[in-house]
Formats: C-alpha cells, sequence, structure tokens
C-alpha cells in the first residue's frame, strides 16, 4: 500500500506536530509513504530522516499557479492507493481520482473545504458531530485519536529557566491565541502567590500575554518558554500540567500530561470534557472562570495523593487508547478496509473527478 501525505500547515502547530508524528510511524509499521509539504526545511529533514521522501512547494495563496502543477505531477509519479491532506489548504489543492482522498480533521471546519473528499478522519467525537451536522455521510467518517510520545526525559533544570527551586511550578503548552485561554491562566496565577508558571508556545498573543502579566504584577513569576521539542523534560520538572483553552476540540496537551504521568487540570471545553474523568484522570473547572481555576490549582497542589491519583489514572487511560501502536493500528486497519473496497470496485464516491483533468 502506498500513502502521499499533503500537508500546508503552518511552522508550528499541534496538526503539524501530530503529522511529524504520524509520517515515522507508519513508517516504522512498514507503510510505504510519500509527503509534499509547504517549504520547511527542518520539518523535510525529520520525515526524510525515516525513509519518507519529502517534496516542498508553496501552498500560496491568490497567486500561486506553481504548486497545483507540482502536486499533481508528484502524485501522478508516486502512484499512491490513497491520499491523505492535511489541513483545509491541502484537501482543497488535492487533485482527486488518482487515490481514494482522505482528509484528516482537527477542527471544527467547514466542510466546504472537503468537498472533494471520499473519507474524512475526525480527531476527537465533537470534531466528528460537528461534520454531521453539516451533512457530511456517517459512514464516510471514521474517528481516530492521537497519539503523544511516550518518551521520558530527565527533569529540566528550573535554574535553566531563572525558576527557584522548590516553588509550586504549573506548565501551559501551546499556540499563543486568544482560543488558548493562556489569559485566564494569568489571571489565576494573580491568585495564586508564590506560584510559578512556565508558559511554553508561540502565537499572536505573546505581546498582549506579556503585557497582561506585568500589569497584574506577576511578569516575575511567569517563563516565557517560546516553542519546545523537550516536553517530556518540561513536564518532568513541573508539578501539574494546566490547560485553560475556551476552544479545545481535542486536548493534546492532555494525552501528553497522562503520557508523562503528570496530573492535569483543564477547563470544560469539549475535548478535556470528552477526555478527562473528574478525579479519575484530571480536574476539571468552568471555562472562562479564571478564579475556579486558582481554586482547583491551589486544591490539588495541597492534595499530593490526590495530584498522585490523578497521574496514575491519567497514565492508564493513556495506555488504553493513545499510545502510538494503538493509533497507528487504527490507521493501518482504515487504510486497508478502504483500500480492499476500491479493489473490488465499490470505493470510489460520485465526487470523484478525473485525474487527468487536473494535469
Amino acid at each position: 500500500m502506498r500513502v502521499v501525505h499533503v500537508m500546508a500547515g503552518a511552522r508550528v502547530g499541534g496538526a503539524e506536530a501530530f503529522f511529524e508524528r504520524l509520517i515515522p510511524a507508519l513508517a516504522r509499521a512498514g507503510l510505504s509513504q510519500r509527503a509534499v509539504i509547504r517549504h520547511h526545511g527542518a520539518r523535510a529533514r525529520r520525515i526524510e530522516a525515516v525513509g519518507v521522501p519529502v517534496t516542498q512547494l508553496g501552498f500560496g495563496r491568490r497567486f500561486d499557479f506553481v504548486t497545483r502543477g507540482s502536486l499533481v505531477r508528484e502524485i501522478a509519479a508516486f502512484r499512491p492507493d490513497l491520499a491523505l491532506a492535511w489541513m483545509n489548504r491541502a484537501a482543497n489543492l488535492f487533485p482527486v481520482g488518482a487515490a481514494l482522498h482522505l482528509a484528516r480533521v482537527g477542527g471544527y471546519y467547514d466542510i466546504k473545504y472537503y468537498r472533494g473528499c471520499d473519507h474524512l478522519i475526525a480527531n476527537a467525537p465533537g470534531v466528528a458531530e460537528h461534520l454531521r451536522r453539516q451533512g457530511w455521510p456517517a459512514g464516510r467518517l471514521r474517528h481516530i485519536p492521537n497519539f503523544v510520545a511516550d518518551n521520558r526525559l530527565p527533569p529540566l533544570p528550573r535554574a535553566d529557566a531563572e525558576t527557584p527551586a522548590g516553588v509550586p511550578l504549573l506548565l501551559a503548552l501551546g499556540r499563543l491565541h486568544q482560543v488558548k485561554g493562556f489569559d485566564l491562566l494569568i489571571r489565576a496565577l494573580a491568585l495564586l502567590p508564590g506560584t510559578w508558571l512556565w508558559l511554553a508556545g508561540e502565537g499572536p498573543e505573546r505581546a498582549r500575554l506579556k503585557r497582561l502579566a506585568a500589569e497584574l504584577g506577576v511578569a516575575e513569576r511567569i517563563r516565557f518558554l517560546a516553542w519546545r521539542d523537550d516536553i517530556a523534560a518540561l513536564m518532568a520538572a513541573a508539578d501539574m500540567v494546566v490547560v485553560p483553552s475556551r476552544r479545545e476540540p481535542l486536548g493534546n496537551v492532555v494525552l501528553e500530561a497522562w503520557a508523562q504521568s503528570r496530573p492535569v487540570i483543564a477547563a470544560a471545553a469539549e475535548g478535556p470534557l470528552g477526555l478527562i474523568s473528574e478525579h479519575e484522570t484530571g480536574l476539571l473547572v468552568p471555562q472562562e472562570d479564571h478564579q475556579a481555576l486558582a481554586m482547583a490549582i491551589r486544591t490539588l497542589g495541597g492534595a499530593p495523593a490526590l495530584a498522585a491519583q490523578l497521574a496514575v489514572g491519567g497514565r492508564s487511560a493513556y495506555e488504553t487508547a493513545y499510545t502510538e501502536s494503538a493509533v497507528v493500528e487504527r490507521y493501518l486497519r482504515l487504510f486497508q478496509s478502504l483500500t480492499s473496497v476500491r479493489a473490488m470496485g465499490r470505493g470510489r464516491s460520485p465526487g470523484e473527478t478525473s485525474f487527468a483533468r487536473n494535469l
């Protein structure tokens, strides 16, 4: 079986990070793959390091007259059985007809971007339901969650981030965007004297969050760590992981905390609400309520037995459904079932067009 991945994503982000985890995992499982990505030298090198060829294209917008033709030629040369689009732009540009066209959907997007797809893969039940409500056929939709890395690293020395030893330390990760709710966490921190925060990520809200921290008098207790690849080391150093999102379709950070046996507190956005069992695998607080968030942090910080219980419960939940082997098996089963159906002449959807028309 041959699969081509088409990724038109940003330089950093949750979907992009999972793209870089899934392709090597599928390669380790023996799948023949090729990747076509937006220009990103470091990403290309990481994918090529596992033996998967990579082509880099512009994936520009209005006046990009090169990407579509180049993409068509790359796919025609590889002759894949399946093509998996990542992000809306990739789904829009992909020339259907040469292979079964799948798209991975990791957010609450409009199905207009996926009209040319044969099947969609939603990474969370809420995303799948969102697609169904818009009219996407249930028979052409699968839910397969993400997996996260299970590597363990020694704790990052707190001195490396100019953080005192022994102080309560929170960790939050993600794109610095309004939907992630990091402003709420900073407001909660103002109610927690002596508690420190490591905030790992980049995004358009960085300057605003720094201003807010200064206004609230907590800037000295926050470390903005930028985008990091050593998540396991950060988690090993922290006392708990906090996910204050206003909107979170899945909650990769919850899964990462579980994999690292860290206790989690999360706002009850749809993803964490579907993942976390209260007082078993984490604590949930109402969205948009920084006071409730501060209270939960204070409660967990003063209850080491509860923190240990949540860490064990989260790790057990991770091992049940969110390991690399479990998720890769689900992808491979889906790929095999779709190609088998197509081989019997029943796999083409009415929406498929002639591949030749895209040349």
